[in-house]
């Protein structure tokens, strides 16, 4: 979308999971004309391990039974400037953006005058996790009515952060003013805050022990395989083992032992690069390609945070100026790509960068539910266009005495492990394969990359996905596990306009489609890992649901069955409750003249409860083969929101009674005019704190978490 980039950077010839479908279906005997399916995937359900079963923060036990039916009438689609939820529901705005986490600070004017962001709710709330909070100060994962909420602040939000939009260094003699950068940096990360419900209504803490931000400036520890790597040594940290700064959080993830996981995703666009041609080596020219950073590049987001002086601003200059490492900041983009813990509930702690699970764009990351003696396992995406789906299993296996112990415990499971990468079989299996050095050819001698240790592969994860083969998905985003079977899902954005051609529909998708083909509107598949166990090196697909428009051709693009109650585009977002709902979040482009951006639950039945169709292409009438999962109904999917106007609906979490669901409604006002501060799209939301009333047509839109509870207090869709 408009409001972050989308990088593309694959360039190896690994295969695309719609060759992987053509090569299995064409084997099979399939149901021809896009009917619903017609041959069965043989296979029983799941039950999730025992042990911890809080997945994403709710209580409740896996391996229970999931609701049969949706308790409210979907919404309607909506272009209001407001929250439109089911009736019966209510929602409030928790905290926005600016909003003081201390009383030693102003409350936020929403006119480009405040400072302090290190204090403050940050901008463009994504990903968070709710932690409760038991009456002793320490983590209840049954405490329902007060608890740490940790957010991620992804990006910013232009138009309306400053008095008059962003400075620009040309306009302000070649340096941007140092006030509107300090805003910037310290507006991104994390926020963590105390929050309690009070008399059937929820609010947040301000000067609690609890409350506190990790910005784009916080010193964090590195920690796993890279840490003291060359390749991680600059001027502020010469010894490699330290960071400066988390940058566009997107997805989260948290821990069985109670810590929050931000995720790195799009921080390749924050740098400036100028070097000469010889100035790197080859090596390291191949290492920075294929994170987005060429070899003149300036990220898509460039902020020119590098043209005030001193080292914390300088760091944002890659360029290679020194006579080593030590003395530029030639390496400053290797201390970012991370999985980064945080610990709530110990302030003075140090934010550790986890680099045994990888350096990419993360979005997510999504635990199994843990079992004692086991291994843990968590699955990440890679958010851009044709990259690939993670899986980390800790060398360690999980011990319940280890809950409560912060980062100590991160530095347990978290630091010593395997990293695997999908790859999507032709026979309709899946494996994963491991990336780890000495292993499926990473070596000293390999041709895309010299991996000489684990810090190596780490380091280059991309390169080494690339190397063994890899499956190229449409921006693979969000992930999540189903706590009833242990199945699991990962929503696929979209991939529009990027290497489509009526001979070779590459993507996580078969179809192609609209005036210049590709998978505009995106859709989610699941797996079910080998015998239940999560830490299994094989898989059975399918694909859960396609996003389109309810009007679009089933014979071709609404390959789902969608109706006006439940058509979607771009799903993002996506989270299982403890009772086994599937929520999906959408971030779309694609299809905001019909309906503002939104949120639908699904129940989500099992890989292999469709079957095989066969549809002609839209974009070039190709004839092609798919597997798909049962058709959408009124029964398994419906609208149970839709954001205000210019929004993207993300990040999600439920208290363990399921009575509470918290949201973030991200960048209202996008696509408006900067002379306008965006209120000639939304005003959203109103200062009245009434999430579902409209914008009030003056205010500049602000990013905010909101809250949703049934007006009779009862659990949340059913």
């Amino acid at each position: 979308m408009g409001h972050h980039p989308v990088e593309d950077s694959n360039r190896s010839d690994n295969t695309t999971i719609n060759t992987v479908l053509e090569q299995h279906l064409s084997r099979r005997q399939i149901l021809r004309g896009g009917a619903t399916a017609a041959t069965m995937v043989a296979g029983a359900s799941l039950v999730a391990c025992g042990g911890d079963s809080n997945n994403r923060g709710n209580g409740g036990d896996a391996g229970g039974q999931v609701p049969t039916e949706l308790g409210f009438a979907a919404v309607p689609r909506s272009l209001e400037d407001r929250v439109v939820l089911p009736e019966g529901y209510r929602a409030s705005v928790l905290i926005a953006k600016g909003d003081a986490l201390f009383s030693d600070i102003a409350d936020y004017q929403n006119d480009g005058s405040g400072e302090d962001f290190d204090k403050r709710s940050g901008d463009e709330h994504d990903g968070m996790e709710y932690f409760g909070l038991g009456a002793d100060g320490a983590w209840d994962p049954n405490a329902s009515e007060r608890g740490v909420l940790c957010m991620n602040h992804e990006n910013l939000e232009d138009d309306t952060l400053h008095e008059n939009g962003v400075t620009a260094a040309a306009d302000n003699g070649g340096a941007r003013p140092q006030v509107e950068i300090d805003r910037e940096i310290l507006a991104h990360g994390v926020a963590c805050l105390e929050v309690v419900k009070e008399d059937g209504q929820w609010r947040y803490v301000k000067d609690s022990a609890f409350n506190r931000r990790v910005t784009g400036a916080t010193e964090a520890v590195i920690s796993g395989p890279c840490a003291g790597h060359d390749a991680l040594k600059t001027k502020l940290s010469p010894a490699g083992d330290k960071g400066f700064g988390t940058l566009n959080n997107c997805a989260s993830g948290r821990t069985p032992w109670g810590t929050y996981l931000t995720c790195e995703e799009n921080w390749f666009s924050y740098f400036n690069r100028n070097d000469a041609s010889d100035a790197r080596s080859a090596t390291e020219n191949d290492l920075f390609a294929r994170y987005g950073m060429g070899l003149v590049s300036k990220g898509f987001s460039y902020r020119e945070w590098d043209t005030v002086a001193g080292d914390m601003y300088q760091r944002f200059n890659i360029s290679v100026t020194g006579a080593s490492a030590t003395e530029d900041f030639r390496n400053e983009p290797n201390t970012f790509g991370y999985i980064v813990e945080v610990d709530p509930f110990d302030t003075a702690s140090k934010p550790v960068k986890r680099t045994a699970m990888g350096r990419f764009a993360h979005e997510g990351a999504i635990f199994a539910p843990a079992e004692a003696g086991k291994p843990l396992v968590y699955y990440m995406g890679d958010d851009s266009r044709n990259e690939y789906l993670y899986k980390f299993v800790s060398a360690a296996n999980w011990d319940p005495a280890d809950v409560g112990t912060g980062t100590a415990a991160g530095n347990k499971y978290l630091d010593d492990g395997k990293l695997y990468v999908a790859v999507f079989n032709n026979d309709g299996t899946g494996e994963w394969k491991e990336l780890s050095v000495g292993v499926n050819g990473l070596d000293a001698m390999n041709p895309l990359y010299p991996f000489s240790s684990q810090g190596d592969v780490m380091l280059a994860t991309r390169l080494a996905a690339d190397h063994v083969g890899a499956t190229k998905m449409d921006r693979p985003e969000w992930a999540a596990v189903n706590p009833i079977n242990g199945e699991c899902y990962l929503t696929l954005t979209n991939n529009r306009g990027s290497n489509r051609n009526p001979d070779t529909v590459d993507g996580p998708n078969p179809r192609t489609y609209g005036g210049s083909g590709g998978n505009p509107n995106g859709h989610i598949i699941r797996w079910r890992e080998e015998g239940g166990d999560h830490s299994a090196t094989r898989f059975d697909w399918d694909v859960f649901l396609f996003g389109s428009p309810a009007d679009k051709d089933a014979q071709s693009i609404n390959l789902s069955g969608l109706t006006a109650d439940n058509d979607f585009s771009s799903p993002d977002g996506l989270y299982f409750d403890h009772r086994g709902l599937l929520w999906i979040q959408t971030d779309d482009g694609a299809y905001r003249d019909t309906v503002n951006n939104q949120m639908l639950v699904a129940i989500p039945g099992e890989v292999g409860d469709g079957g095989m169709l066969t549809f002609i292409n839209d974009f070039g009438g190709e004839e092609n083969t798919t597997f798909v999962g049962k058709d959408a109904s009124a029964v398994d999917l419906r609208r149970f929101l839709v954001g205000p106007k210019g929004c993207e609906i993300t990040g999600i979490t439920m208290t363990p009674d399921g009575r509470s669901l918290f949201i973030n409604v991200q960048h209202p006002g996008e696509g408006g005019s900067a002379a306008n501060f965006n209120t000639d799209v939304s005003t959203w939301p109103n200062p009245n704190g009434d999430a579902l009333a409209l914008g009030n047509g003056v205010s500049r839109p602000r990013s905010a978490t909101i809250v949703i509870t049934r007006e009779d207090n009862g659990e949340i869709a059913v």
